[in-house]
């Protein structure tokens, strides 16, 4: 890897894109490196582009100026349209003379997007699998990857502002909403609630089976944190089978009070919800992480992922590893659409401790 020119400490961008194209969770630990950017450049308006079904969780940030986004149904819409949404937003991002972009992607797109975007500085990841003309001539400067593997995606991300002089030690996550996402959200939970009292939420589900628990256990759980002073309340994405997973365990559970808003929430509404909890206790999932970012205490439950990586970050957190209790394949092995449940092996007992510990502090 050329070892490129150092940026001046007099370096003063006025407008700078911050590049990321995942999921939900991930768009959520970019935080930091927003904040960081805030903080060494308070003059200068921040913009992100993201795709599109992950707007939710910044768009309430108040350090962004404007979120760009890919939509990923244009390639549903026939090459032709495509193309031309895909250079309407270069020539959207090129009118706003960006001086600095940061690229946390590793696609090809992302790469295309940051070379044309016409900003003279333009910062990525040297990754081992794009060490190739294209990549380097998308970027003015490259950042190793080299310790990725021993660092959370909080530091990776981090990482990146290294050529600029930013220090990553320190940072932490938030997630943002509006005073008006609490107010639908006490609006849903006063349909359940003949008074307003303390909560718990649980969100047992996610995206990937293979990350969460038994049915049987989670309504073991329910049950067990039953208090006449303390509701529980479940969450989930509106989708059919997260909804059938919910619908399921409070079949199994013996709590009649317990309360599902599953389905029922926006992700603003989501962590209004959260940021008002006592506890928050789920599976690696979106709500985990922004648990952490709204300082909630957390108690999260892992099978084969990467803790390292994606651990909650911040403080009042436990993780719950079944890899503690019993062998477990290697993350990099897992085939996502697997039925199975590697979390089968955390007993109920554990999760119940836990939760009393955070619940009586």
């Amino acid at each position: 890897m050329a070892t490129p020119q150092p940026i001046p400490d007099a370096f003063a961008p006025q407008n700078i894109l911050l590049i990321k194209l995942r999921h939900h969770g991930d768009m959520l630990l970019t935080t930091p490196v927003i904040h960081a950017l805030r903080q060494r450049y308070p003059q200068a308006a921040i913009d992100v582009l993201l795709y599109k079904e992950t707007m939710p969780m910044l768009q309430a940030h108040p350090a962004i100026r404007h979120l760009h986004v890919i939509d990923r149904k244009w390639k549903n819409e026939g090459v032709v349209r495509h193309l031309r949404h895909e250079m309407a937003l270069v020539k959207t991002l090129r009118r706003c003379h960006y001086d600095l972009v940061i690229n946390l992607a590793d696609q090809w797109r992302s790469a295309i997007v940051t070379g044309l975007s016409g900003a003279k500085v333009r910062i990525g990841f040297d990754y081992k699998k794009r060490r190739n003309l294209l990549w380097q001539k998308a970027h003015t400067h490259r950042v190793s990857t080299e310790r990725h593997s021993q660092l959370h995606t909080v530091e990776q991300n981090l990482v990146a502002l290294a050529p600029l002089g930013i220090a990553s030690e320190g940072r932490s996550v938030a997630m943002h909403y509006d005073a008006s996402d609490w107010q639908k959200t006490q609006a849903a939970l006063a349909q359940h609630q003949t008074t307003s009292r303390p909560y718990i939420v649980i969100q047992p589900t996610s995206r990937w089976t293979y990350k969460c628990w038994e049915d049987a256990k989670m309504a073991e759980l329910i049950d067990a944190l039953e208090a006449a002073d303390t509701d529980i309340v479940l969450t989930a994405a509106p989708d059919k089978k997260e909804l059938a997973m919910i619908e399921h365990i409070l079949s199994l559970s013996h709590n009649r009070h317990a309360i599902s808003l599953a389905g029922q929430l926006t992700l603003p509404q989501l962590a209004s919800l959260i940021d008002h909890a006592r506890l928050f206790i789920g599976v690696d999932s979106a709500p985990m992480h922004m648990a952490a970012a709204l300082n909630t205490p957390c108690i999260a439950l892992f099978g084969p992922t990467k803790l390292t990586q994606w651990r909650p970050w911040g403080e009042h957190n436990r993780v719950i590893w079944a890899g503690d209790y019993a062998p477990l394949p290697s993350p990099d092995s897992i085939d996502t659409k697997t039925s199975l449940r590697y979390l089968s092996a955390i007993p109920v007992e554990d999760v119940v401790n836990a939760a009393r510990s955070f619940l009586h502090e």
